[in-house]
């Protein structure tokens, strides 16, 4: 068996009632949800595990809703003793990772993101920027059009890297209306629209990584105990000074997400595990090499089944 990687999912994976099954029989995993309460002043727990659903997707509830989620099921799953060799989050999901290779403590990185949300939701007024998926189409193709689209003056980048043939795009409401149209000439099979309240991973979002920035400056970040891949550059990261300067550059950068498991994989990762809501991540890594072994643990079921699959491997 090579090496294990864990990955944390970022914003859409979230649900109503997430972790709620383990926090009533694990006194350790309720404690994180605890924990988060007290951190933030108000009770996010409540919104995790009863909702109502459009209160849990606003961002602000929605970032700190799935940090604390993904962190208390890391929790359940580490009593096993399964240790990682690589950590990874998707755009959120890197705030896990640094929590998890124990750069930025629980307490600290709830507060965090809560701020990063509330920022991002402020950046740009609703309904001016938007999101879209874009399918079919590589990655040089779709920013020679976003290049394009930006020169005329209608702000649209690559956002999400996600896998080959899935890549999202993120900027003004007109950039992304005209990209659309622009990426099927060049041959993208479809574009879909995403329900999201701003233009993240934008240059839109450069006014809320500026003001962010004191926010990161505020926390104490330590030595990473387990290398981290950013997002940003798809590099291994362990240092404070290097993930100051990538979680403020991460908010209107790309998440480099398939480059970041390409990374992994030629580090000696063959065994994914997804920690936390949904199997977003499983799925992308699948679609990049179908070679690796992914597994997502949500749940005490999902949570065994990883933990059997992964003793029989090491026999």
């Amino acid at each position: 068996m090579g090496k294990i990687a864990f990955v944390f999912p970022g914003q859409g994976s979230q649900t109503v009632g997430m972790g709620q099954a383990l926090a009533q029989t694990d006194e350790g995993v309720k404690a994180f949800f605890d924990a988060a309460d007290t951190a933030l002043n108000f009770s996010l727990s409540s919104i995790i595990f009863e909702g109502p659903k459009e209160k849990l997707t606003q961002t602000a509830n929605t970032q700190p809703a799935l940090l604390t989620t993904s962190m208390a099921i890391l929790h359940h799953f580490q009593k096993q003793g399964i240790t990682a060799d690589y950590v990874a989050g998707h755009s959120l999901g890197e705030y896990s990772a640094l929590v998890a290779a124990g750069a930025i403590s629980f307490e600290d990185a709830v507060a965090a993101v809560r701020k990063r949300g509330e920022l991002m939701e402020e950046a740009v007024p609703n309904g001016e920027g938007a999101m879209a998926a874009v399918l079919g189409l590589d990655r040089e193709k779709l920013a020679e059009v976003t290049a394009e689209i930006s020169a005329m003056g209608n702000a649209v980048q690559l956002a999400n890297l996600n896998c080959p043939g899935q890549i999202v795009i993120s900027g003004s409401k007109k950039g992304i209306e005209l990209a659309a149209v622009k990426a099927k000439e060049a041959g993208a099979k479809r574009v879909l629209p995403l329900e999201v309240s701003g233009p993240f991973h934008s240059s839109l979002m450069k006014p809320a990584a500026e003001k962010f920035k004191s926010v990161i400056d505020g926390i104490a970040v330590k030595e990473a105990s387990i290398p981290v891949l950013a997002n940003v550059n798809a590099k291994a990261m362990t240092s404070p000074e290097d993930i100051k300067i990538n979680l403020v550059e991460q908010l209107y950068s790309p998440v480099l997400w398939e480059d970041s498991v390409r990374e992994m994989i030629a580090l000696g990762v063959d065994t994914f595990i997804e920690i936390g809501p949904g199997k977003v991540l499983s799925g992308l890594v699948k679609k990049i090499d179908r070679s690796v072994k992914t597994y997502a643990v949500s749940d005490e079921e999902s949570c065994l089944a990883a933990l059997e699959a992964l003793k029989e491997e090491a026999q």
